[in-house]
């Protein structure tokens, strides 16, 4: 039996973004905290390295902006940009507050004036920033912040929730554009029930399970991103898709990130012999932008018919290593590889969307009463390659930005009344799931190969054709069987790649993430990519209140 479910706001991921925002929102609002599975499945739970902040009295709002403007290789939105960069402090300062437990400096540096936590640097930033807890920064805030959630009596946690789709007025057929919720496929009872709300967010992460070897979770399948263009949402610059340059490469070792501040602290890539590399490719060296360290890796993994290349900071310290890598010391050495005495075979995977639903800087989309927040949006901070670090302080600041832009506008929406349940009544049972399973094979496997860290126009070509037939035999199945979480995935995702394609196709240059033989130079104009969809939505995204 379908069911229906009553909020004033309907938060649908529960990553650093979505938590953020239900922690900041007034106590009295009832807020509903969606997870399409365990709660600790997201992205921000693995996250490694840190939180970019202004934070030292030697680094200035000024040089983090331009690192980040210099990483985006002109593509950058100064003005979200600067934004974000402006509310850092504060947004480590709420962490701090929340109770996060990051790695505090040693005595001699607070002795002589240095800041009370310890701050690490990372490939495209000019000074020390990144406020970490270790090497599980992400770990450590999550389970904070689920903390402080399951002491809010007015946040309810709901795992095991797969949104199907959102609520417009339009799609109802009424008068108006707005989002009123979502339905929701709730997988211990099979049933898809209805979530109305006076306002919806998407903090659903990124598109990065698109590609067959990635760093990413299973859940980071562009719900959101796919959700929200059906909604009547424009999207920008999904050509940018980031591949990290280091994931372990290890038969047993499933998406496992080494963190980017093992080469902040000295970490060095070296081939098969054990020659370093990256001095050819930039200046740098192994502290330049993940875009051009990816591509570095890639080329020389071709050139020599080779696996993997080595991340070796075996020449630091062991007792060093431990402390400031335990959980990759760990993990390594639960393979075999004692990284205090040996390199690390190491594999570019993709890790993350920069591009996403277009908002504005309070996180509105074009569908008024749908926020868009995290790696699910396309605010122009990242440009066409995120800096290092970056992105959880964008989860951040543009969640309490959100929370300040509801608050001022609570007061001018009502709850939706009248919304229709699901009908699932012309449905049946599917007893092929089997074809689930080889499309999304299929999918992941095309888009590594055509829409990779190198790509040619007949790559695009031959992919664009090829998800085409994914998405009509998809909408096929989708039509005549019972929602899974598989096909719901499967179905978003296809539809997310159809995007990227589409974008990738539209730039004829290479330009940060986006690489392409067919037009190795840069144009003089740097331009976002923007797709609309059709209808175009009547409601823009406008100033902030």
């Amino acid at each position: 039996m379908s069911l229906h479910f009553q909020h004033d706001v309907l938060v649908i991921g529960s990553g650093a973004a979505g938590l953020t925002l239900a922690l900041t929102l007034p106590s009295h609002l009832r807020i509903a905290v969606l997870s399409k599975g365990d709660l600790s499945n997201g992205s921000t739970y693995w996250a490694q390295g840190g939180v970019a902040a202004v934070l030292d009295d030697t680094d200035t709002v000024e040089s983090h902006v331009a690192d980040t403007l210099d990483a985006g290789a002109g593509l950058c939105r100064e003005d979200a940009v600067r934004f974000t960069v402006e509310h850092s402090r504060e947004a480590i300062q709420w962490l701090i507050d929340q109770g996060v437990p990051f790695t505090r400096e040693d005595e001699t540096a607070l002795e002589d004036g240095g800041f009370e936590f310890h701050l690490t640097r990372e490939g495209g930033h000019s000074h020390r920033r990144i406020i970490h807890a270790a090497d599980a920064t992400g770990a450590a805030i999550f389970n904070t912040l689920l903390e402080q959630a399951r002491g809010r009596s007015n946040i309810e946690l709901l795992e095991q929730r797969v949104a199907v789709d959102l609520i417009t007025e339009r799609r109802l057929g009424l008068e108006g554009e707005r989002c009123l919720g979502a339905y929701v496929l709730d997988r211990t009872r099979g049933e898809v029930d209805t979530f109305t709300a006076r306002f919806v967010i998407l903090a659903t992460g990124g598109a990065a399970k698109v590609y067959l070897y990635t760093s990413n979770p299973d859940g980071a399948c562009g719900d959101g991103i796919a959700m929200a263009w059906r909604a009547g949402c424009r999207v920008g610059n999904l050509e940018f898709n980031q591949f990290h340059p280091t994931c372990l490469y290890h038969p047993q070792a499933k998406s496992f990130l080494v963190t980017e501040a093992v080469r902040g602290e000295g970490g060095l890539l070296k081939l098969p012999n054990g020659e370093r590399f990256m001095p050819r490719f930039d200046e740098r060296a192994e502290l330049a932008p993940r875009d051009i360290v990816a591509r570095a890796i890639d080329h020389e993994m071709k050139r020599l018919g080779i696996d993997c290349v080595y991340l070796d900071i075996s020449h630091k310290p062991a007792d060093f290593i431990k402390s400031h890598f335990p959980t990759v010391y760990e993990r390594c050495l639960g393979f075999g590889i004692d990284i205090t005495r040996q390199a690390i075979p190491v594999v570019p995977a993709a890790h993350y969307t920069c591009g996403g639903v277009v908002v504005d800087r309070c996180g509105r989309t074009d569908v008024p009463g749908l926020y868009a927040i995290g790696e699910t949006s396309f605010t122009g901070l990242h440009g066409a390659n995120r800096m290092a670090s970056n992105s959880l302080l964008e989860c951040f600041v543009y969640a309490r930005s959100a929370c300040n832009d509801i608050v001022a506008n609570l007061n001018r929406v009502d709850m939706p009344s009248d919304v229709p349940c699901w009908d699932a009544s012309q449905v049946t049972d599917s007893d092929e799931d089997v074809i689930i399973a080889h499309n999304w094979d299929e999918l992941r496997r095309f888009m590594w190969d055509y829409v990779g860290i190198v790509r040619t126009n007949k790559r695009l070509q031959r992919a664009q054709h090829r998800v085409r037939l994914l998405l009509d035999e998809i909408d096929e199945f989708y039509s005549n069987y019972k929602v899974s979480r598989d096909l719901i995935e499967l179905r978003n995702l296809a539809l997310v790649a159809e995007l990227m394609i589409n974008s990738a196709m539209r730039r004829h240059e290479s330009r940060g993430l986006h690489y392409t033989l067919d037009y190795p130079d840069q144009l003089a104009e740097a331009r976002d990519t923007i797709l609309t969809p059709t209808p175009t939505p009547q409601a823009q995204p406008s100033a902030c209140d």
